[in-house]
Order: C-alpha cells, then structure tokens, then sequence
C-alpha cells in the first residue's frame, strides 16, 4: 500500500497490490482521471501520455484561444466543472455574488500521510490503527472566487477501495453560495457497463434492478430527507458477461442518511461519467468567510472476480472498519419483541410474562416496542413526550428494566425521536419545532410529523427527556426508529437565504443526536429501523451496528429483501426475525422452519407471542435457537456466497452460504417457494471450499471433497415425484439446511 506522486509527470499513484488509481495536474491546473481498476505496476503508471494525449476534435471549444489540443470535454476529469468546455454535469456548483457560476479550481497544493481524518459531524470508515491506510489530501483554489477545494483520497492495505470526499472553505470576506459538491466523480473509458440499482418500497425494500447503460442521464437518488426504501445510495457497475464469481465489477457507496443522488452519464463518445453526492435539488448552502462545507465519504471499490467478490468487499470494510469498534465481535443478542404480540395493547405484567417465556426458550433479550410512553394507546398521540405511561407501567422502565434483567434476560426499548404527534405535550408547548411553512398545510404520514433538527435546541430538548428515561436504567438495546419522511420542508428556525441547508443540516442534527447517545450510553447496542429498511444506509451503521431489514416479515418476501441487501450490506447488519402466521404484511402462511431458516441469516430473533406457542413450538423454537448459537460466530463473521438468485429464472428457489474465514466449517440453505409436480433432481454447486479438503456434511454418510461439492454439488431430491416421498419435506415453501466442516 502506498500513494506515489511524480513531480516531472505531475501524476499520483494510489496503489495497494489490488487495485490503482491514477490521477494527475493537467495543463491547467485542473485535476484528471488516469486510470482505475486491477493494479499496475508503478513505473507504468506514471507517465501521462501512456493514459492521454491532447487531441484536436472538429467543434470543440478549447481552454486556450489559439491552441486546438486541450478541452475540457475530451478529457476524464475528478472534480469537473460547468461551463469552461466541459459540457457533461459536473461535480460542483457555485455561484458568487456577482452572479458568476464560472468555476476554475487549479492545483496548488497536497499532502500524503498514513492514516484517515474522522469527517466533523459526518460518519465515515473508522480506521484505528493509521498503518492500514494511506491518504492523499490535494488542495485547488479558485483565486476569483477566494475558495479552497481539498479533494480527499484514502486507499486502504486490505480492501480494493478508495474512500473519497471532498471540502470547501470560503476565504474571501464575499459570501457564496454552493448549489452542488459531490463526494465523487469518476470518469470512465467506456460505457460498456451495466447499472445494477437497489429499489423498492415499504415491505419490498432493496430489489435488484439491472440494465445496460444508454446515452443520456440514469439516476438513482432520494428527496424524502432519508436514504429511502425507494432507492439505496449503492450502485455497482458491471459488465454484461459478469457473474456472481467471475468478471469486473465497480461499487460505490455513499456514507450518508439523507437526500442523495448516484448519477451516470453517456455521452456521444461513449465515456460514462459517476456522479455520488448529496442530491443538489433543494440544496444550497451559503459560505461566508472561514465557513467550511464537508461532503460526506463515498467509497470506490474495483473487483475483477464478479459481484460476490464486491459484496464480499463492502462485508468485510463494513464489518472491520465502519460499525463501531465495540460491537465488531460482539455477538448480537437473540432477540423477542413485542409488537406483533401485543401491538398497542400491553401492560407490566404483560411484559414481564413475555420476558419469563423468552427466557425459558433460550432468547437473551426483550424488546419493548412501540406503546410505553406518553399517552401513546395508537398512533395518533404521544410522539415526542418521551416520558413513561404509568398507566401500562406502573413501575416506571427503571425498575421494568432491572427486573427483567434479574430475571435472567437483556432488557431493549423502541423510540422514536424524530418524530412528533399533534397530541402530544411537546406540540402544544413547541409547535414551532416542526418542519413546515406555518403558512401552509401540513402533509401528515402515521398521523405524525418530523421534528427540526437542523435546529440545536430541538435535538437538546429530546435528548434531555430520554436520557431522564434512560439514566439509571437496565437497557442495553434500542431500537430507533423513524415512520415517516419529510414534507414541506421549511425550516422555521432558518432564515429565509438557508432553506436550502434544511436537509443536510436535518440529518446533520439526527447524527448528532446518536452521537450524544453513543457517548452517553456506549454499551448499548442500537438498532436503527425506519418504517423497516427506509434508511438502511452506511451511515446509519456508523452508529447503529444493525437495521431493521423490513418491516416485511413474511419468510418469502424476506428472500429477495435479505438477499438484496447482501449485495452490499453485511448478514450480521440485518435485523431478521421470525413472525406470526398468517404473516401480519402478506398473510401468508409459512412453516416455523422456513421462517427460522431464512432468520438465522442476519441477527436473529422472534416477533410474535411466545406464551400462544404449543409445546411442541416451543421445543422446536428452543432447537432453533440452540443451533442458531452455535452458528452464530460463523454467519456473522463469515464469507457469504449467493449461489441462487430470487430475481432469475421466475424466482422459485433461493440459496446461499456461508464459509467460515479460515474455510474450517460452512452453513448451506437452499429455499424452494412452490413445489413442482414430477420435478427432476438437481443440484447445488457450493463455492468457497477448499478443492482439496474433505468435508463432512450433515445429510451425508461420508465425507465430501471441496471439488465435488463446488463442481458437482449437493443433490437437490424433488419432496414428491408423483410416485413416492424422498423423506424431504413436503409441498409449498420448503427450505433445507446443510452443515458442513472440515
């Protein structure tokens, strides 16, 4: 790992044995893109004519009057400009007082050192020890405008990534107004890629959606003041003949919770051009002088061995270097939560009755939800009055909490801190504190509305009345969650020329908040939720180690919605638990075996009411949580290969593992949604072994070899032929699990 840069050729290398990337000081000062992907050699990399040469193209504008060989245009740029020969969209956005938008950032400076800065109020990739990465800061100033631009690139030892951001600090007594600044972008030789997008909604978060690149704009992005179910701020590129384990791949992800844009753009020569940043529709932020303006990180990753090899990546980065150092071994509680037992209707001893029944069965935490605060009976009262219902708990959640722990369990609660019912104490006395122009009408969602916290004193007066909650406590685990995105966005505490910050300073506000929580209370463990997986994002897992995937807890939709989020997102991030049947979204009904067996890839745990359990039930969900236990380490922690996809081929099977990293044991699941009349046999080919070990495998009489079972694979018995059963079991929604070890 190391950052080269040669005077004479004016280019900097970031190399780490995995990937390159190469920059360069081109004629004007401005900065261009060389080259990204598998690593060359240092010497190769250093010479600018071997990655460009000045051409003369028939109707081009040129930089300089009378010089036919340089333009913008023709060139691959890092922090592309608008409006001085460069056409394509560009990378930042500023206007002057005067009215100018005519940007001209020039090379004056850089600096290289071992290890990463922390991004004031921002989250990014945590990086403890400086050896493992490497950072190369260059400084462009636009003298007209009296700005600094600091453009950020950190390469890191074990991972084919670059982490990239960029700073803007005003130095001139006028003031400014920044309109966009990307976190990156990346200029490619061609557009011979594929956009692989995560979409969806409420209940079908996080489906994959692939399609080749065209001509003109595609885009991803979010408006709502959250990461959003609709979209995710992830995209990865790929070419056609790319498979899961074979093939280039490119990522990128952006380490923020708010309104986002990922863009690409062909033009006519069939150079695409990436865009990822903070989405610039409704953002605007003045600098006057000594002001700073920090992007949040975007992370780069290059793989040449398919799309498990990038997700695999982003697993590992994710796992090692953004969850918090405190919870990256510890293992994640089995879990019961209340709401789809109880709902609104609980009390103590309601509560504690579930706890005693949890314990019984081997789970280590209780988890009351939504209902213990204010006068919160459903969902049209008691957002923001962060005191506790006497009435359901007359004990108070100080004595609830150390008496379930006496008992033998971990005691968690569900918040809501963002939000605000009109019923609520907190309204009647600060109805100011709600976004909202007071000249107009509201939009509600789940009767409720978003409180300002771009505004200091509301995330100040929030945090004061959880912690008169939590102070004195037995909660070790939150889960925090947020129903509801932003409408009418005016910020009363703003004046009129900052509307624009709203947003930014909104999730700025809400990370502050977790801040101050963290710092407080480091031992508890947070979930952040957002009607489910509305604000699954890097950012979040910067300070809650694990999200609510969905709010979808039907084992077959979980198939696609788990398998999605893998794409990037690690297993032991996911919050997975099994529910009721008839499932409370889709009303389905499905075995409490596909249920746990699709649960058990991610943090595990139950939603539904245990003491409503049969005897039998109850044995079968302590034999799943004994074994979840004993494999928890190792889907946690391990390698996951998806070896079938529920988007392909009419989406009627699903399978995945997970090898352990030192390739000593592995976990195997295999799902089948309907079953087939006269199916054949077929077979699952594994990945991820050793060739030459032999395995045991649980099914198997004799020890299997790492080729046979990636060349050939485990046999895959059709429940029922029409003559006679395999033993397997039978008809719809079926799933088969398989241990393997060394």
């Amino acid at each position: 790992m190391n950052i080269y840069y040669d005077p004479t050729q004016k280019v900097f290398h970031l190399i780490n044995g995995q990937i390159s990337y190469v920059i360069g000081i081109l004629r004007n000062g401005h900065l261009g893109h060389f080259y990204f992907g598998k690593a060359l050699h240092t010497n190769e990399a250093m010479n600018q004519s071997q990655f460009r040469e000045d051409q003369n193209r028939g109707l081009t504008n040129y930089v300089y009057e009378g010089d036919m060989g340089f333009s913008l245009n023709i060139e691959k740029l890092e922090m592309p400009c608008f409006g001085s020969t460069d056409y394509r969209a560009p990378a930042i956005d500023v206007q002057m007082e005067s009215g100018s938008s005519i940007i001209d950032f020039i090379y004056e400076d850089h600096n290289i050192y071992a290890g990463k800065k922390k991004l004031e109020g921002l989250p990014s990739t945590r990086y403890e020890d400086g050896q493992d990465v490497m950072t190369l800061e260059i400084k462009m100033i636009d003298p007209v405008m009296g700005s600094l631009l600091i453009l950020s690139y950190s390469i890191f030892r074990d991972y084919p990534v670059i982490a990239r951001n960029s700073r803007l600090i005003h130095q001139k007594s006028s003031s400014i107004r920044l309109k966009r600044l990307m976190s990156l972008s990346l200029d490619l030789d061609d557009s011979e890629w594929e956009w692989v997008q995560l979409y969806g909604d409420w209940t079908r978060e996080r489906h994959i959606g692939t399609s080749p690149l065209h001509h003109g704009i595609q885009s991803i992005g979010s408006l709502r003041g959250a990461s959003s179910a609709a979209y995710n701020p992830f995209v990865a590129l790929k070419r056609s003949s790319t498979t899961e384990e074979n093939g280039e791949a490119i990522g990128i992800s952006l380490v923020y919770s708010g309104n986002f844009l990922m863009q690409i753009e062909v033009d006519g020569d069939e150079r695409a051009r990436m865009l990822a940043g903070i989405h610039p529709q409704g953002f605007e932020w003045i600098l006057n002088e000594g002001d700073v303006f920090q992007s949040p990180e975007a992370l780069l990753a290059y793989v040449p061995n398919g799309l498990g090899a990038l997700s695999r990546t982003f697993h590992d980065l994710f796992r090692s270097h953004l969850i918090a150092k405190r919870w990256r071994n510890a293992p994640r509680p089995v879990l019961l939560n209340n709401w789809e037992a109880t709902y609104f209707d609980f009390n103590e001893q309601k509560i504690l009755d579930l706890a005693h029944g949890a314990k019984e069965l081997g789970i280590e935490l209780l988890v009351l939800d939504d209902g213990w605060f204010g006068t919160r009976n459903d969902d049209t009262s008691g957002l923001g009055d962060w005191t506790v219902n006497l009435t359901k708990i007359p004990s108070g959640i100080k004595k609830l909490s150390h008496d379930i722990v006496e008992s033998g369990i971990a005691f968690g609660l569900w918040i809501e801190p963002e939000m605000i019912n009109k019923k609520s104490d907190l309204y009647y006395s600060h109805p100011d504190w709600v976004i909202g122009d007071p000249d107009r009408r509201m939009s509600h969602g789940r009767n409720q509305f978003v409180l300002d916290y771009s505004r200091p004193e509301v995330v100040d007066g929030i945090f004061e009345q959880l912690i008169r909650v939590f102070d004195g406590s037995a909660i070790t685990y939150i889960k925090w969650d947020m129903n509801r995105n932003i409408t009418e966005a005016f910020g009363r505490g703003l004046c009129a020329e900052k509307q624009g910050e709203l947003m930014h300073r909104y999730i700025l506000g809400v990370y502050n908040l977790y801040e101050r929580m963290i710092e407080r209370y480091p031992n508890i463990l947070f979930e952040s939720c957002s009607a489910g997986g509305g604000r699954f994002d890097p950012g979040m897992l910067y300070y809650a180690p694990q999200a609510w995937t969905s709010d979808n807890t039907d084992a077959v939709e979980r198939l696609k919605i788990q398998y999605g989020t893998s794409l990037v997102y690690p297993l032991v991030s996911m919050g997975s638990h099994v529910s009721d049947i008839p499932n409370h979204q889709v009303l389905r009904q499905t075995s409490l075996k596909m249920r746990s067996d699709v649960a058990i890839f991610g943090t595990f745990g139950y939603e539904l009411n245990i003491l409503k359990l049969s005897n039998e039930e109850k044995n079968e969900v302590t034999q799943q949580i004994e074994d979840f236990k004993s494999q928890r380490e190792l889907i946690h922690k391990g390698d996951f290969y998806r070896l079938i996809s529920p988007f392909n081929g009419g989406g009627n099977q699903t399978a995945w593992m997970v090898v352990a990293k030192d390739g000593s044991q592995a976990v195997v699941a295999w799902y089948q949604i309907l079953a087939r009349p006269n199916d054949r046999t077929t077979r699952l080919k594994l990945h991820g072994l050793d060739e030459e070990s032999f395995y045991e495998v649980s099914g198997y009489e004799y020890p299997l070899s790492g080729r046979y079972l990636m060349h050939l694979g485990l046999l895959i018995r059709p429940s029922f032929n029409g003559i006679e059963h395999s033993g397997d079991v039978t008809g719809d929604y079926q799933s088969r699990l398989w241990t393997i070890k060394k």
